[in-house]
């Protein structure tokens, strides 16, 4: 077995897989470099391509004894026009435009719109986008089969664009039959966590949930204006969000999505979900070995309002410098966490503890580290619970969570601060104690002499009964005669 000692960072790195990135040296070079997990993109690939890549994950897996991340992300509704007599139409701006059920090629006055759910949800003076908001329209009458617009702003329109709905809410399923069929292939790879793109309402999570069957997490995607007006309930449902900055920047002028985006990471902070801020992070290095300066703050700023992971798309998935790009936001995610004023900024989001011992615990452990100088907070969980509400916390000392589970040891992988092992069950408190001081040694966590916080339920083995909150020693001999 390959040894790597833990991240030393906090956030999490989430990298995409594609066409750049579908060797296993390659992948093995990401993780290497600093991911801590790996998106799988349903929208592109085909099920071939994407078990390929899972079981080369599965093998980094063995290779390094560390539980690795797989996300599932689905592609969701696209909505798009039809096609052109000529393969595209020029709308002057101030014209009039059609969009209408018929079929047949369109032209510079009129196209099919192949989607009735829209025509029912639009009303007169709505916008709709097209080419990623590149046109937009002002509908001015709407029927069953036809909507009369003016051209806001023109442009070239070619085939099958997408369109964009942003002033309404769209009365489309949240999963496609495409989605179906591809949650149900990433559940049978064991992913483990699947994205729901283009939520809009907290209805939307209920069918993915359910074809889940109990397997992997749930994130919801926020990429619709409509979804960060019930955002609070959407992340009732979900197990994770992530901020899909692409989307949600086409929907909302520019400026808007940055305050959307610390809106977002504060309130999953406080609901004790997992964040992950995701889309053109670190995006000129597509095509360049370096970022810009921007794009380099722009990671920063994530990493200072203390998002859990961040994501990298195209840079990896299809760029020119994909082990580059991880390494150069591992080295950016490195140089914020040991910014002296960083802890007091994550603190500016206040995570108020439920009425409730594994709360009131969670927090304990937090101040605790800091009186008494702890070098880590050590977690024995089957579900994961007590570790999220840990980190919760951000607490200035790395989480070793401790779990018999692989599947909730996979799914911690997007967690702040955490670093997961799964390891056999324990059955009596001096059992806890020893095996926590040796887990800690071994992945150097600590060091003799140092001290550790331990959180675990008694009895043992019991989800969600965490209630015990120990601080002990180490005598730097606990791993004397084990392997």
């Amino acid at each position: 077995m390959t040894r790597l000692p833990p991240r030393s960072r906090k956030v999490r790195i989430l990298a995409t897989l594609g066409p750049a990135s579908d060797s296993p040296e390659i992948i093995r070079a990401l993780f290497v470099a600093g991911a801590d997990a790996f998106r799988i993109n349903m929208s592109h690939g085909s099920h071939e391509d994407h078990a390929a890549r899972i079981a080369i994950i599965r093998t980094l897996e063995k290779e390094f004894g560390r539980p690795t991340t797989i996300l599932g992300d689905l592609q969701g509704p696209k909505l798009r026009v039809g096609t052109f007599e000529r393969g595209l139409a020029v709308l002057e701006t101030g014209a009039a435009f059609v969009l209408d059920r018929d079929p047949a090629p369109g032209n510079a006055d009129r196209v099919n719109l192949p989607h009735p759910e829209i025509y029912a949800a639009l009303l007169p003076e709505t916008r709709l986008l097209l080419d990623d908001g590149k046109l937009v329209l002002r509908v001015k009458a709407v029927t069953a089969d036809r909507i009369d617009t003016v051209v806001e702003v023109g442009g070239a329109l070619s085939n099958r664009k997408g369109v964009n709905v942003p002033d309404v809410v769209v009365p489309v399923p949240a999963l496609t039959e495409k989605d179906r069929r591809d949650l149900s292939f990433a559940v049978e790879q064991g992913c483990d966590w699947i994205a729901l793109s283009f939520v809009q309402r907290p209805e939307d999570l209920a069918e993915a949930r359910k074809l889940m069957g109990g397997h992997g997490a749930l994130m919801a995607k926020i990429e619709k204006p409509s979804a960060v007006q019930r955002l609070e309930e959407i992340l009732e449902l979900a197990d994770g969000v992530m901020v899909a900055r692409g989307d949600l920047g086409v929907e909302l002028p520019p400026q808007a999505v940055p305050p959307l985006q610390k809106q977002i990471v504060a309130t999953a902070r406080r609901m004790g979900r997992p964040v992950v801020v995701a889309t053109q992070m670190l995006e000129s290095m597509i095509k360049s070995p370096t970022p810009t300066r921007a794009e380099v703050s722009d990671v920063a700023t994530a990493v200072y309002d203390g998002a859990d992971a961040i994501m990298l798309s195209a840079e990896t998935a299809a760029g020119d410098w994909p082990e580059e790009a991880v390494a150069m936001m591992d080295s950016i995610a490195h140089s914020v966490e040991r910014d002296p004023g960083y802890f007091a900024r994550l603190h500016f989001t206040e995570t108020k503890p439920d009425p409730t011992t594994a709360d009131a615990l969670a927090e304990g452990a937090a101040g605790i580290v800091s009186v008494v100088g702890a070098s880590a907070i050590t977690c024995f969980t089957l579900s994961g619970s007590t570790v999220r509400r840990v980190a919760r916390e951000r607490p200035m000392t790395p989480i070793l969570a401790l779990t018999p589970r692989q599947d909730t040891a996979r799914k911690l992988g997007l967690t702040w601060g955490v670093h997961a092992v799964r390891t056999k069950d324990i059955g009596t408190f001096e059992e806890m104690v020893g095996k926590a001081r040796r887990m800690a040694l071994r992945h150097d966590m600590a060091e003799k002499g140092g001290k550790i916080v331990v959180l675990a339920g008694v009895p043992f083995g019991t989800p969600g009964s965490t209630n015990v909150l120990h601080v002990t020693a180490l005598r730097g001999d606990e791993l004397r005669g084990r392997d």
